[in-house]
Formats: C-alpha cells, sequence, structure tokens
C-alpha cells in the first residue's frame, strides 16, 4: 500500500490477478465445456447457449451482493468467497459433461444449479472487487487500474484457454475433472493470497457504509441519483451494441466473404487482438501522457465503434476480397478503447460519489452489463435470421451492424453528458 492510503502499483496489479483468476475460470464454462457439449456429446447448441444465458441471467442479482459489502464494510471476504461458489460452480459443471450419457435429465439440472453457482460467484466476487478498485485507487490512477485489471483478465483467458487445450488432448472426462479443479483451486489459492490484508492500507479512503439501510433502499437511493440512472442506461446500451456483433461475425464472414472455418476463427483472435491495443492505448495516454479524458475516450471509442461497423456493412456490399479483417481489427480497436475507459469513469463515479454505497453502484452497473451481454447477443442473432428470411445475407447482416453503430451513437451522446456531469460534480466537491 501507498502512504496516502490508496492502493500502489502493486496492490493494484495484485487486485488485477483476481480479474486473472475470473476470466481463467469462466472461459472454461462459456468456451471448453460449451465445445464438449455440442461437439463431443453432440448436444443441441441451444442448450449451452441456455446454459451460459442462465449463468448471465444470475448476475442481476449484482448490486444485492455490492450492497452486502458495503454493509459489512469488508470487499475481501465477498472477493474471496465469490470465487470459491465460482470454482465450486465450474467443478459441477464439469462434472456433468460424463454425467449427460448416463442420465440426461439428472445432468441437465445440476448443469443448472452449476451454471447458477457460476453466476452467483462471479457476481460477488466481481462486483466487491469493482468496489474495492473504486474506493482503493487514487483518481489519477482509476483509467490505468482499469486498463491494467482488464489486460489480466484478457491474459488469464487467453492463458487458460491455450494450456487447458493442449492438456486436454487426448480427452477423458477424469482429466477433464482434474484440469478444471486444479485451475479452481489455484484461483481460489491465488486470489486468498493476492487480497492478503489488501485493505488494511486504505481504510483512510473507505467511506462509512448504509449498512442500516435495506437493501431496496440503498438501490432506490442510487437509483434515484440522476447521474448513476443515466450512467446505468448508458451501460446498458453499449454493452449491447458492443455484445450483438459476438455471435454474427463469424457467420457474416463465411457466408458473405467466403471465409473457411479457420479464417473466421481467425477474425475473432484479431478481434481481440484490436481490443487489446484499444485498452493499452487508452491506459498510456490518459495515465502516462496525461491526453485526453475519460469522457473524451468513451465517446471517441463509442463512434470509432459506430465507424467501424458502417466500414463491415460497406464491405459487405463488395464480397470476397474486401479487406474485412482490417476492419474487424478496428472495431476491436475502438471497443476496447471505449469499454476501459467506460470501467474507469464509472470507478470514479462510483468512488467519489456514492458515500459508502459503492458495491451497491457498481453491482447495479454490472447487472446492466451482464443484461446486455444476454441481450444483446440474442438480439443480434435472432434479427439475422429474421432479416435473412426477407433480403440478402450481406444486406441483412448488414442492416445488423447499422442497427449497432446506432446504438454505439446513441451511446456516445449519452456518455458526453452523464460522464462530463460527474466530472463536474467532482471538481465541486473537490473545491477546484
Amino acid at each position: 500500500m501507498s502512504n496516502s492510503g490508496y492502493l500502489s502499483w502493486i496492490g493494484i496489479v495484485r487486485l488485477g490477478l483476481v480479474q486473472m483468476c475470473l476470466g481463467s475460470i469462466v472461459v472454461l464454462t462459456t468456451s471448453t465445456l460449451n465445445r464438449l457439449m455440442v461437439v463431443e456429446l453432440a448436444l443441441p447448441a441451444i442448450l449451452p447457449g441456455l446454459l451460459v444465458g442462465l449463468h448471465y441471467g444470475i448476475q442481476i442479482s449484482r448490486p444485492h451482493w455490492g450492497f452486502l459489502s458495503d454493509a459489512t464494510g469488508r470487499r475481501t471476504p465477498w472477493v474471496i468467497g465469490g470465487m470459491a461458489i465460482l470454482a465450486f460452480g465450474a467443478l459441477g459443471a464439469a462434472f456433468c459433461i460424463p454425467l449427460f450419457g448416463e442420465s440426461f435429465w439428472l445432468a441437465l439440472f445440476l448443469s443448472v444449479l452449476s451454471y447458477t453457482a457460476i453466476g452467483v460467484g462471479v457476481g460477488a466476487s466481481g462486483t466487491s472487487l469493482l468496489a474495492l478498485l473504486a474506493t482503493a485507487t487514487a483518481p489519477r490512477r482509476r483509467a490505468a487500474a482499469a486498463t491494467i485489471t482488464w489486460l489480466m483478465m484478457i491474459a488469464g483467458i487467453a492463458v487458460t484457454a491455450a494450456s487447458v487445450g493442449a492438456m486436454l488432448d487426448p480427452y477423458s472426462p477424469s482429466r477433464l475433472l482434474v484440469i478444471v479443479a486444479c485451475v479452481g483451486l489455484g484461483a481460489v489459492a491465488l486470489t486468498s493470497v493476492a487480497t492478503w490484508r489488501i485493505e488494511a492500507g486504505v481504510e483512510t479512503v473507505t467511506r462509512p457504509s448504509k449498512a442500516k439501510l435495506r437493501f431496496r433502499d440503498a438501490l432506490r437511493d442510487v437509483w434515484a441519483d440522476d447521474a448513476a440512472r443515466r450512467f446505468t442506461v448508458f451501460v446498458f446500451l453499449s454493452m449491447t451494441a458492443f455484445f450483438m456483433q459476438e455471435l454474427i461475425l463469424e457467420p457474416y464472414a463465411g457466408l458473405v466473404f467466403g471465409y473457411t472455418p479457420g479464417e473466421s476463427t481467425s477474425l475473432s483472435g484479431a478481434q481481440n487482438g484490436g481490443v487489446f491495443l484499444g485498452m493499452l492505448s487508452v491506459g498510456i495516454a490518459v495515465t502516462g501522457l496525461r491526453i485526453g479524458s475519460l469522457r473524451g475516450w468513451v465517446v471517441a471509442g463509442c463512434l470509432g465503434s459506430a465507424v467501424s461497423l458502417g466500414v463491415i456493412f460497406a464491405m459487405g456490399q463488395m464480397g470476397p476480397g474486401a479487406p474485412l479483417i482490417w476492419a474487424v481489427v478496428a472495431l476491436g480497436f475502438f471497443n476496447g478503447m471505449f469499454a476501459v475507459a467506460a470501467i474507469g469513469a464509472m470507478m470514479e463515479l462510483a468512488g467519489e460519489h456514492a458515500s459508502g454505497q459503492e458495491g451497491t453502484r457498481m453491482g447495479l452497473w454490472g447487472a446492466a452489463q451482464a443484461i446486455a451481454a444476454g441481450v444483446g447477443g440474442l438480439l443480434g442473432a435472432a434479427a439475422a435470421d429474421v432479416f435473412r428470411s426477407a433480403m440478402s445475407d450481406a444486406n441483412a447482416f448488414g442492416a445488423v451492424f447499422l442497427a449497432e453503430a446506432a446504438l454505439f451513437v446513441a451511446a456516445a451522446i449519452l456518455a458526453a453528458q452523464v460522464i462530463n456531469e460527474t466530472r463536474h460534480s467532482t471538481h465541486v466537491v473537490a473545491g477546484e
């Protein structure tokens, strides 16, 4: 810890390790187990899709977990406890993979319980972690903290996916259980070490908790704040747009541009590379070079994402041979830019105006993001199916991309208003 009572850079990296652990476990359930159900077990793809959707839906409970960490005045137990529940849920989900071949309905029942636990674990641990970052990070370091923690999460996802993929061959149910158990236990152990006494040095910046309030009253208090309410709408709009292309970009590349499965899969890697660069750029620009503001980077990221989607639509009119990959990299770059700047702005709004309700606020915005993730992906896929019945593939997918671009423009307008209001009120409080 730093002498000022805020997190040092080492402390921020320690919390980034927790975010990395969250990504490491979640990717097992959204990628590895999803593939095993569809390919090895030949189950309908909608089944793992609904289970993953369930874990997003359960995260509507995020405000409650944030409230509980506010009420207790301690974030660390909720971070560790949530990680343990998440690991247990992932192990249960892995246990159900071979069980599907013996008793489908029992496996389905236990899978529902397991994915419910996954949602609870992510909600409890992730919300409390963000609340701790919001209250314990110095204002000038919030953009860098958001960048560091999210880049570490991406690194955790990438490393886990690659290493588990290598260790899982040749596949067997027992090998799967051992791997998932090791990842889960490692995540809980690393989280416990990373958060050991981390709150002890930040007590001077922790505000009194409104612990006597009931959850419903605390949530009503947060929703009554105009800036918090409008920021929630911004999070929902922007993240709906963010996730609308998730399920349709690769089919678009295959149907319109003639990409092979390997080539279309490479688009995801290119997009994630762009996201990484966008996040890194904002962290360096805001913290290191002092260029721009969080508000400016959020607006620029949303508008850049809208323009990139327009370019992707235009390339669909050109067909095979168009340099689609560069437009996808640009989309990833601007997505990463707006996402990490928005997280920094979220931490600023929660950390400087919450008066003991940081967790409740972060939970509300986390719930909006989780709902948007489910709604956006489903909406994009459903709209593409409907449009394809009435027009060409290029125009059908393009219509979805243009609708997504319109949502990004709306989000940019709202962000310019809400984040500007936050910065203004911050200056007033600080007496500047």
